[in-house]
């Protein structure tokens, strides 16, 4: 079973799943049905409810009892039993069924309109006559009254076989040079006509004379003049005694009332594709209309959609169970399809335990999957230049990053880096010669990712205890990508990596060397390039430093300690170049007022400048009034100054709530003396 919900209408789809073959042994059935999950979920409302090649079509009894279907090859009517939910027979033709009428209630006698030009009459122990026409048919109707069975086809005559007297009767002659659809009005009898003019004609039995007659395709054309091909009548349908559904080959369908000549309602497709079968919902004003790619279902006075079944292959023949949510369909594919709908009825009384189970399946909560979007990281965000998109509708925060349509993500990543199918292909090219040269002679080769964890793998395969672990994880298929994926390879520049290495690393340089020199070949190892950004001195560090390490004496506490300290030096001079950086693109964008003042002649900054140069210290001084102070009487002055850049208000923020900090955690000095205090703390303002 397959539940799908578009407009929010829930939709069960019980012919999803795989079929069993009929030659298999009931031991292998169930061993089957243990192993694979799919089968074991299926739901097999009907058994063998299907065709060898496709169906054609498929229609209910008038007691609800059985349920018959035809299809190919070889074509057959199959019958299908409902208080069994299994088949009742199966008959063959020598010939494609285009339609089909059950005559009964049940299915003691049918007829068959075949593609060549025959019609055949079944009774219940199988055929009973066979008897041909003189065009090729495309529909029939019974006319229950006068017991005549209309056919029409590739003629301008309607053909009528009386079954009571077992002959034909004089055709109806229509102005149509074909006909591709009749209907009976259940109620007063009316016999409709959809032609290949598009046109719909009545005839009325009784008088055995046309009585009226309807343009569709002038309706059609009037609303749309840019359609494709000529609107034919392709499906017909009465809902009632006043209303009449047209459906034509263009994709339109036409609601009318009998006693007018324009359509109430038109209904568009918009696939271009010919509408197959038309029916009506009565319970609550709906219409099915059907062609080859969907099923669309819709409210009959408005034509809002209520909701749709898109077809996987293309639909033949659609079939609903009165007073039902149950519909069935035939297609270009070995099953009928069955859908079931419970917002539209009820499950029917042969198939009562449907509305359990979906009671059930709506009870379950279901995680929702999120087919349609895409989860992104804040960097990943930054990285696609997306990140102004935070705290808008088309990001959806969820944990530690967010949800964006797929769409959306494809369209910027498409942007952000063009030549990425270039990449891509040129991957794709080297992972295909190196699968080539796979096949060439073997060489005891270290892998092109991850060689030192290999390293230590391989050396862990020498130690008994660890050998069992070491070897499952080298050979192990489920663990194959994370030495030949570029994705996993272990990043040693990141902060986590450095902090633990030290803590991890097992195995010296010199050890290292010697493990290489053991397990690859000299000749065709090659040499390792030195990380930038590292100089000799470091290197030698390094060395020493894993000389001296031990876990057993946890000496290594040091070089994480070591390996911290140079961390934070690092991050303190970016944030200090990301700050200088800030500071001069504001002086850059910072704009410079200056006062004109009335009667001056404004010539601009460097004229300024000189202005200032050339006055005098005096005035300089004057102009500087809080930098320069008279001490005394005595003419003497006091100039104070700071040789300090004025550092940013963030930073000294910062440095006073640290100061804060120390000071909480500062011991008491009660046992210093107050003099010896205030010494200390003179020295320290000076």
């Amino acid at each position: 079973m397959q539940v799908s919900d578009p407009n929010n209408v829930k939709i069960y789809n019980l012919s999803v799943g795989k079929s069993l073959p009929e030659w298999l042994s009931e031991r292998k059935r169930r061993a089957l049905l243990k192993k694979n999950v799919d089968i074991r979920r299926r739901i097999e409302l009907i058994q063998d409810f299907d065709m060898p090649g496709l169906s054609t079509t498929v229609k209910v009894s008038r007691d609800g009892q059985y349920i018959l279907a035809t299809g190919i090859y070889k074509p057959r009517v199959k019958c299908f039993d409902v208080n069994n939910l299994s088949l009742k027979f199966e008959r063959c033709f020598d010939s494609e069924a285009v339609t089909f009428e059950v005559l009964s209630d049940d299915y003691s006698k049918l007829v068959f309109l075949q593609c060549d030009r025959y019609i055949e009459f079944h009774a219940g122990y199988g055929r009973y006559y066979r008897l041909r026409i003189p065009k090729f048919g495309r529909d029939m109707q019974y006319h229950y009254p006068s017991c005549d069975l209309f056919v029409v086809g590739a003629s301008s005559e309607v053909y009528r076989l009386n079954l009571e007297r077992g002959q034909f009767m004089t055709p109806f002659s229509s102005n149509a040079s074909a006909i591709n659809k009749c209907a009976v009005n259940p109620m007063h009898h009316l016999l409709i006509c959809g032609t290949q003019e598009g046109k719909v004609e009545a005839w009325d039995p009784r008088s055995k004379s046309m009585v009226a007659s309807l343009d569709c395709a002038f309706a059609c054309v009037q609303e749309n003049k840019e359609l494709e091909g000529f609107p034919s009548v392709s499906a017909l349908k009465f809902n009632g005694a006043l209303q009449l559904g047209v459906g034509t080959t263009t994709g339109q369908i036409l609601l009318y009332d009998i006693r007018s000549n324009k359509p109430f309602y038109m209904k568009d497709h918009m696939y271009g594709l010919p509408i197959k079968d038309v029916e009506f919902h009565h319970q609550q004003d709906l219409v099915l209309s059907l062609d080859s790619s969907i099923l669309k279902i819709w409210d009959k006075n408005n034509g809002k959609l209520y909701t749709s079944i898109e077809a996987s292959t293309e639909f033949n023949n659609l079939c609903t169970v009165p007073n039902t949510g149950l519909i069935f369909l035939a297609n270009e594919n070995t099953k009928i399809q069955t859908y079931y709908i419970p917002s539209m009825g009820p499950a029917p009384r042969w198939a009562s335990f449907l509305d359990s189970l979906t009671e059930e399946l709506e009870e379950n909560s279901a995680e929702n999957v999120y087919d349609d979007y895409k989860f992104v990281t804040k960097q990943e965000l930054e990285n696609l230049g997306l990140d102004h998109l935070i705290g808008t509708n088309l990001l959806r925060a969820y944990m530690h990053g967010y949800f964006m349509d797929v769409r959306l993500y494809k369209k910027a990543k498409s942007v952000a880096n063009p030549f990425e199918f270039e990449e891509y292909r040129k991957k794709k090219i080297r992972e295909t010669i190196d699968k080539d040269r796979a096949n060439r002679v073997q060489i005891n080769k270290l892998p092109k990712v991850n060689k030192d964890l290999a390293l230590k793998l391989m050396d862990d395969e020498n130690n008994k205890k660890k050998k069992a672990a070491a070897t499952s994880l080298l050979s192990d298929n489920r663990f194959k990508a994370l030495f030949e994926n570029p994705d996993f390879e272990v990043d040693k520049n990141t902060d986590e990596y450095r902090l633990l290495n030290p803590v991890l690393s097992r195995l010296d340089k010199d050890k290292m060397k010697k493990l290489k020199q053991k397990f690859v070949s000299q000749d065709f190892e090659p040499v390792e390039e030195e990380m930038e950004g590292k100089n000799s001195s470091d290197e030698s560090e390094d060395e020493t430093g894993a000389e001296e390490s031990s876990d057993d004496e946890h000496t290594w506490t040091k070089d994480v300690k070591k390996q911290h300290r140079i961390i934070q030096r690092e991050h303190k001079a970016k944030e200090w170049q990301e700050e200088k950086e800030r500071r001069e693109e504001e002086s850059k964008n910072q704009l410079k007022l200056y006062e004109i003042r009335q009667g001056e002649e404004f010539k601009g900054i460097h004229s300024l400048k000189r202005k200032i140069n050339k006055a005098s210290l005096s005035e300089r001084l004057a102009a500087e009034d809080t930098s320069v102070k008279l001490v005394n009487s005595v003419g003497n002055r006091e100039m104070t100054f700071s040789t300090r850049k004025k550092r940013n208000a963030s930073i000294d923020e910062r440095n006073k709530r640290h100061r804060e900090e120390r000071r909480k955690l500062v011991r008491p000095t009660h046992g210093i003396k107050s003099s010896h205090k205030s010494k200390f703390f003179s020295a320290k303002r000076k």
